[in-house]
C-alpha cells in the first residue's frame, strides 16, 4: 500500500500515513496540502501530531555513469523509487565546446609572421588541477544524487543511508580502465556522513539482495526510465538494512542463510533529470566583422514573456493540451513563440506566449511521473 509524507507544523518529517487518512484530515481541517521539489503529494498538520515515534526508513543510492537510482524503503513498505538522468554527457559536450572556444580565442591573438620564440604563447602547463577537485561532470552527477537525497530527508523521516561502492576489478589484467563511477566516490561518501549515518555496499552484494527480492532487472536497455533498469537496484540497496545474508552454525551443519524480513511493495516513480539552462552566448565559434546584421541571439534565461528558462508550464496548440519546461524563445517582428521541452530535453514543439500558462517555478531539477506497475517478476 502507498503510503503519504507527513510533515509536522514546524516542517519535521513525520512517518508516512495511508492516503485514506491524509484525506480524511484535509476534510477534517488537520493538514494542508505543501509542495515539494520532487513532485510527490505531501501533507502538513496544523495540529499537534498524535506522537513522535519513529520506524527506520532507509535510502538506497546505485551511482552510475549515466544514469543513478534511488529508492527509498521501509520495513513494511517501499515510499518512493526514482529514475536519475545524469547530466555527464551534457557537461562533457559544454567543456569540449568552452575549450575550443579558448583555443581558438588563443590562436587568434598570435602574430605568425613573427619567429617562433617571440610569439605570445601561453605559457606550458602540465599539473592544473593541484586542489584534488572533481572534474565538472563527475561533479554535476554527484551533486544530483546528493540534491535528490537531500529533498528525500525534508519528506521522510531517514535514519540511514546506503551507498554502491563500485570496486576497481585489478583482476582483469592490463588494459582495463577506470569507470567514471568510480571516480569521487569517496567524496560522495563524506557528503553522505554529514547528512545521516551511512554504509556502503558493494555491486556484487545488491545483485545478490536483488534476485532474492525477486526484482526484474532490465539490462537490454539501461536508458529506460522505468523502475527495473536502476531503480530496483536503489530498493536493493536500502532493503540490505532489514535483511542480510549471515552466517550460521549449529551442532549438526553450517552455512549462510538471509536474516531478517522486508516487504517492497509499489511506490511513486518519479523520473529526475537537471534542467538544460542554454546561457547567453555573446559570441559564436566563428568570428564575424558585423554583428548587428549577421549574428542573432542565443541562449538566455529570461524571455520577454514573464517565464523562465526551466519552468514548469502548460501549453496549448490546435486544440490539444501539451505540459513541459520552458528552454528557449523567440522574438522577431513577425514572430513571438516560447520553445517546450519534455524532460529528456527534447523540443515538443514552439507555442504562443499566450496560450502557456505557468505552472511552477524554476527549481533547478525537471521531474516526470511514469506509470509504475510492477517491480516484482509475475
Amino acid at each position: 500500500m502507498k503510503r503519504v509524507p507527513v510533515l509536522a507544523s514546524d516542517g519535521t518529517p513525520l512517518m508516512p500515513t495511508k492516503p485514506s487518512r491524509a484525506r480524511r484530515w484535509l476534510k477534517d481541517g488537520k493538514a494542508v496540502v505543501v509542495h515539494n521539489d520532487l513532485d510527490v503529494f505531501c501533507v502538513q498538520l496544523v495540529t499537534e501530531p498524535s506522537g513522535y515515534e519513529m520506524q527506520p526508513i532507509v535510502i538506497g543510492v546505485d551511482p552510475g555513469k549515466r544514469f543513478s537510482g534511488i529508492g527509498v524503503q521501509s520495513a513494511s513498505t517501499t515510499l518512493f523509487i526514482a529514475h536519475l538522468i545524469l547530466p555527464f554527457k551534457n557537461i562533457t559536450q559544454k567543456m569540449s565546446g568552452r575549450r575550443f572556444l579558448r583555443r581558438t580565442r588563443r590562436g587568434r591573438r598570435i602574430n605568425r609572421k613573427i619567429t617562433f620564440h617571440l610569439r605570445a604563447h601561453r605559457q606550458k602547463r602540465f599539473t592544473n588541477r593541484r586542489r584534488n577537485r572533481l572534474s565538472p561532470s563527475i561533479r554535476a552527477n554527484r551533486e544530483l544524487e546528493l540534491r535528490v537525497v537531500k529533498e528525500l530527508m525534508q519528506l521522510f523521516p531517514i535514519s540511514h543511508i546506503v551507498y554502491e561502492y563500485v570496486k576497481a576489478q585489478t583482476n582483469k589484467g592490463k588494459g582495463k580502465s577506470f569507470s567514471p563511477v568510480m571516480v569521487g566516490q569517496y567524496k560522495m561518501v563524506e557528503w553522505l556522513k554529514q547528512l545521516c549515518p551511512m554504509t556502503t555496499q558493494e555491486g556484487w552484494q545488491t545483485a545478490s539482495l536483488r534476485r532474492q527480492l525477486n526484482l526484474e532487472k532490465d539490462k537490454t536497455n539501461k536508458a529506460a526510465p522505468k523502475p527495473s533498469t536502476h531503480a530496483v537496484d536503489g530498493i536493493a540497496l536500502a532493503a540490505s538494512y532489514f535483511i542480510q545474508f549471515k552466517a550460521f552454525h549449529t551442532n549438526n551443519s553450517r552455512g549462510h542463510h538471509w536474516v531478517g524480513k522486508v516487504q517492497v511493495t509499489l511506490a511513486p516513480f518519479r523520473v529526475i533529470a537537471r534542467s538544460q539552462i542554454f546561457r547567453r552566448q555573446l559570441h559564436f565559434e566563428n568570428p564575424v566583422s558585423n554583428t548587428t546584421n549577421y549574428r542573432r541571439r542565443k541562449g538566455g534565461t529570461l524571455t520577454p514573456f514573464g517565464f523562465r528558462s526551466g519552468d514548469f508550464v502548460k501549453a496549448e496548440k490546435a486544440g490539444k493540451t501539451y505540459m513541459g519546461w520552458i528552454g528557449g524563445f523567440t522574438q522577431t517582428e513577425k514572430t513571438k513563440k516560447v520553445s517546450i521541452y519534455d524532460y529528456t530535453w527534447r523540443r515538443i514543439g514552439q507555442f504562443s506566449p499566450n496560450k502557456v500558462h505557468l505552472l511552477q517555478r524554476r527549481t533547478g531539477i525537471v521531474v516526470a511521473k511514469e506509470l509504475n506497475k510492477s517491480l516484482t517478476t509475475p
